[in-house]
């Protein structure tokens, strides 16, 4: 393996890792490749992994109120979202490597710069996959039984590119899972407003990935790899406006069939879902589909989105 602080000063970071990340700064050498490939540089994957479990959680305690448990399944959630975002990525990385190759953007990572071989970076993701079923097993068994079944999708994900012009929707079905999970870890049971919920997260997963691709669009069309992004092309604007908008109709809908007394708490999520669209607006008035940088501040921008409407749910269910 080689050592990245022994590398050329391009390969020592890898291309879209924001500049001056914990990683890069501060972690030991020997450590750098495999946080690498867990994208610990970049976290806006994790928070995006993480969001529709708070979500997923907030909604059902809505129907019945807070427990001093929704704690654990909050923070825990959390854990387990670095860990399973980190092997899947690795999977990810594994399954992509010859690809990776041959994109500008994703030639820095650790498998195709030659920072971990293939055989490491299994062995990497078998142990963050172990960690975080440790988590999973101290929820109730239908959440235990959902966690298992995600792994379907994990595993499916990284080859969607290869046979379907719709990668972001695999995408979708395994980063919104942690919705009904953390649902049903609440809840013991997965009912309608879970499942409209986890199909606005879906949703919102093909709005905001289709805008991601917008990076790679020319160098997937060179190697053959498909995405959303390649698939709409100039029309992506009106797509992503149609992605939008299913998702706050989705959310509403969660909502609105959800079983709750008063009138207050549903009113104050429905509130929720208005900011959370209002900032994906604001996205969209900024996006430059043809700006690579325009698309990544904008990708990234939907982390603070996805809180505004995590945070408006916890208060509905407080009151």
């Amino acid at each position: 393996m080689t050592d990245p602080r022994e590398m050329p000063e391009p390969a020592r970071q890898v291309a879209d890792a924001p500049k001056g990340n914990w990683v890069d700064r501060f972690a030991p050498a020997a450590t750098v490749p495999y946080l690498r490939l867990s994208r610990a540089d970049r976290p806006i994957g994790t928070w995006l992994l993480y969001i529709p479990c708070l979500w997923g959680v907030a909604l059902a305690a809505m129907a019945d109120s807070f427990r001093l448990w929704d704690l654990w399944v909050a923070l825990s959630c959390g854990a387990g979202a670095f860990l399973m975002r980190g092997a899947g990525c690795t999977w990810n990385d594994i399954t992509d490597r010859d690809f990776d190759g041959q994109v500008a953007r994703t030639r820095s990572r650790p498998i195709p710069s030659g920072q971990v071989t293939v055989k490491q970076a299994l062995v990497w993701m078998a142990v963050q996959a172990l960690v975080a079923a440790l988590i999973l097993f101290s929820y109730n068994r239908l959440a235990i039984l959902l966690g298992i079944a995600s792994l379907v999708l994990v595993a499916i994900y990284p080859f969607a590119k290869r046979f379907t012009w719709w990668p972001q929707v695999f995408l979708g079905l395994a980063f919104n899972w942690g919705a009904v999970l953390a649902y049903a870890a609440h809840a013991g049971t997965v009912s309608l407003p879970a499942l409209l919920l986890y199909a606005s997260g879906i949703s919102w997963t093909l709005y905001y990935d289709t805008i991601y691709a917008h990076q790679d669009k020319e160098d997937d069309a060179l190697i053959g790899v498909k995405s959303t992004a390649r698939l709409f092309g100039d029309r992506s604007r009106p797509a992503l406006w149609g992605f939008l908008t299913l998702t706050l109709v989705l959310a509403a809908a969660a909502i609105v069939t959800l079983p709750v007394t008063g009138l207050w708490p549903p009113l104050v999520a429905l509130a929720g879902v208005w900011a959370f669209g209002w900032h994906m607006v604001w996205q969209m008035r900024r996006l430059d589909v043809d700006d690579p940088a325009s698309c990544l501040v904008v990708f990234r921008a939907n982390r603070d989105a996805g809180l505004i409407l995590a945070l408006f749910l916890a208060v509905s269910a407080f009151l």
